[in-house]
């Protein structure tokens, strides 16, 4: 191949962003990833208020949280090919204002199904966002780099988390909760037009033959890569989960009262936004098999060690357990693009997303089981156990990566 065929199939692959357009492709990604997560994470907020005002149980109240996270997770590969046919600033965009137009209605509901049809609108609209948005900063950013801003992306969503809920509750002492989540939904407008006009209008990713040819060489051509990917995202996400259902019931017969166990979880949270953070710049430094195997691997030894410690200590480990727990998913993501062909690569995050949060959303339910037949200490150590399987799925997933991200 002759310099100036390996120059025209570098532009077709559309791996060569400008300085300006990475700065807008990731600008456009962390803001939608802190406004939709944030988004998902305000309905907590809401729920006493809306049992107090509708009068409805809890059974009802899980269905409404259901109806949000359900939707978002059931439509992402559907979002992720409607993109490839109409674009990703359009689709993310619309999905933005469908969720601000969710929390609209929500603000003007008179009932409990006026709340569920709520929820499902903005479930439907915060579909667009993990595939999309992964997708945008992966075009936009090529090889380590890419990893690099997609731990940032992965961090953004972490900061909507506790902002977004916490200028809502904030809010909420001055004014009822309608009028507050009516200016939440404006602000989703007003955000879906920002990101349609500031996202970058990269060229479409296509892979010619040389370059299919070339990433097979590179040893990221098998077509199980992403399998394995998958399958350790799905464990490492239940992981998260499973801990986190049975923290609480740990710390508490160590002693802690209610507040002991809120402070801990923020610890927790805490460390897993930097994780996030942390670990993507450590898995382009390291590569993504030894983060892998370290993040995990220390998982698992700090989720044993929690269980004999006394309970100030356990305190000053969680955050470190954070970032381990929560450090891995920033690496898996920022594989992604390494083992799937560029042309494929929105469609591929959203299958990524839909496993990882649907392993996330199943989990504490089977880990449960687990807890209600064996006991909290012994189920903690099964979500563990379980874990450890995530190493060998490193192992095999090794030789699939090109070589420069091992």
């Amino acid at each position: 191949m002759t310099v100036a065929t390996e120059a025209a199939s570098g532009a077709a692959v559309g791996t060569v962003a400008s300085k300006a357009d990475e700065r807008r492709a990731i600008g456009v990604a962390s803001g939608a990833h802190a406004l939709h997560d944030g988004y998902t994470d305000l309905i907590y907020v809401m729920l006493p208020l809306w049992q107090a005002e509708f009068g409805i149980g809890f059974a009802a109240l899980g269905l409404l949280r259901t109806c949000y996270s359900g939707t978002m997770a059931s439509l992402q590969i559907p979002s992720a090919l409607l993109s490839e046919r109409l674009g990703i600033p359009l689709v993310l965009a619309v999905g933005t204002a469908l969720s601000g137009i969710g929390y609209l209605v929500a603000g003007g509901s008179v009932g409990f199904w006026t709340l569920v049809l709520a929820l499902l609108i903005g479930g439907l609209g915060s579909s667009t966002q993990h595939p999309l948005a992964s997708a945008l900063v992966a075009r936009a950013f090529a090889g380590t780099r890419s990893m690099k801003a997609l731990g940032t992306y992965n961090f953004a969503g972490d900061i909507g988390k506790m902002s977004v809920p916490a200028a809502a509750s904030l809010m909420l002492v001055l004014l009822p909760w309608q009028p507050v989540l009516a200016i939440m939904g404006v602000v989703g407008l007003a955000a879906a037009v920002a990101i349609f006009w500031l996202s970058p209008r990269l060229p479409a990713e296509v892979h010619s033959a040389a370059s299919v040819e070339n990433k097979a060489a590179a040893g990221g051509g098998s077509r199980f890569g992403f399998p394995v990917l998958l399958s350790i995202g799905m464990i490492d996400s239940a992981t998260r989960m499973g801990f986190l259902i049975f923290l609480p019931f740990v710390l508490i017969a160590k002693g802690a009262s209610l507040p002991t166990v809120g402070l801990a979880l923020t610890l927790v949270f805490a460390g897993g936004a930097a994780g996030k953070l942390v670990c993507a710049f450590i898995g382009a430094r390291l590569g993504v098999i030894t983060t892998v195997c370290l993040t995990e691997g220390l998982t698992t030894a700090g989720i044993f060690a929690l269980l004999p410690l006394p309970l100030e200590v356990a305190l000053v480990v969680l955050p470190v357990i954070g970032i381990m727990l929560n450090g891995t998913s920033s690496v898996l993501y920022g594989s992604v693009p390494e083992l799937v062909e560029a042309s494929k690569r929105t469609r591929m995050f959203g299958i990524f997303y839909t496993g990882t949060i649907g392993s996330g959303a199943v989990a504490p339910a089977l880990y449960g089981l687990v807890g209600d037949a064996l006991g909290v200490p012994t189920a903690l150590m099964v979500v563990a156990g379980v874990c450890l399987l995530t190493l060998p799925l490193a192992l095999v997933l090794r030789p699939m990566l090109p070589a420069t991200s091992r």
